[in-house]
């Protein structure tokens, strides 16, 4: 029962408003002293809680003497809640786009806490109308594998950079295999996630294993840019490293303190190793 006095206090009712009308439901029509006695509304407020509710249109008075009290179905009062949400939802959708002045297209949105980032994701990858490119890892991708299913199924692209199994599959898929996902997550202190779509906007998280998830989301076009042609050169890397065999490219970059230092992110020693 609290959880149906939960999702009615979110409509707008009182906690005793829920009690009155609840009452009501499984008895009536009954007076306010009886609606009193049956809730535990106390006697001395039911006739103002009563009146509250009659103005809501959940409940409505029965001409008897006394005069006593009937709710409005339940199913009833869910579609007129519903209609009046609809409503109001309709309207300020319209009334406040029209306020709203014009967003830079610079502007940065902080998101903090993993089912937050993953929602962020979730809901980009949803938008997206021609194209999406994502760099993921694994333990990302059972959240957004739904999502990716139905834009491909309306025909959007999705091009994918994996960190994990070659078993995962998340659209046109390319594995990231010319260096261990140890050694990226190493460098770039948790796991570097990309999802951007249609050219227009793009969030960047990172996932860390013992820290909440981070995320930062923008229309900004250097940044959309930027973060497109990084997952474009991935793409293209794991093309030439499944041509050459990851043996062959592993051994190129672990040999020359150049490459090195760039896919490791540090300092060449002789003879060093990961």
């Amino acid at each position: 029962m609290e959880d149906i006095f939960k999702e009615l206090q979110k409509l707008g009712f009182s906690p005793y408003e829920c009690k009155a009308y609840i009452g009501l439901l499984k008895h009536h029509p009954v007076t306010g002293y009886e609606i009193s006695k049956r809730s535990g509304v106390p006697r001395s407020m039911i006739y103002e809680v009563v009146g509250k509710l009659v103005d809501k249109g959940a409940v409505y008075i029965v001409p008897t003497d006394p005069v006593t009290y009937a709710p409005l179905s339940a199913r009833e009062l869910i579609g007129r809640q519903r209609k009046q949400f609809e409503e109001s939802f309709d309207y300020l959708e319209k009334e406040l786009s029209a306020l709203e002045s014009e967003r830079d297209v610079d502007v940065i949105r902080r998101i903090d806490g993993d089912d937050l980032v993953v929602s962020e994701m979730t809901e980009l990858i949803g938008k997206a109308k021609q194209e999406v490119w994502l760099s993921i890892w694994e333990p990302q991708v059972p959240f957004v594998q739904k999502a990716i299913g139905e834009r491909m199924e309306e025909g959007v692209d999705v091009f994918t950079v994996l960190f994990g199994s070659r078993d995962i599959q998340a659209g046109v898929t390319y594995h990231h295999d010319y260096m261990s996902p140890e050694v990226a997550e190493k460098r770039m202190g948790g796991r570097l996630t990309i999802v951007a779509r249609d050219h227009e906007e793009v969030l960047i998280a990172n996932f860390t294993p013992n820290a909440s998830a981070w995320a930062v989301k923008t229309q900004d076009p250097a940044l959309v840019l930027v973060a497109v042609e990084y997952i474009r050169h991935d793409i293209m890397f794991a093309a030439v490293t499944k041509e050459l065999g990851p043996e062959k490219v592993e051994a190129l970059w672990r040999n020359r303190p150049d490459l090195f230092h760039v896919v490791t992110g540090r300092r060449y020693e002789q003879g060093e190793r990961e």
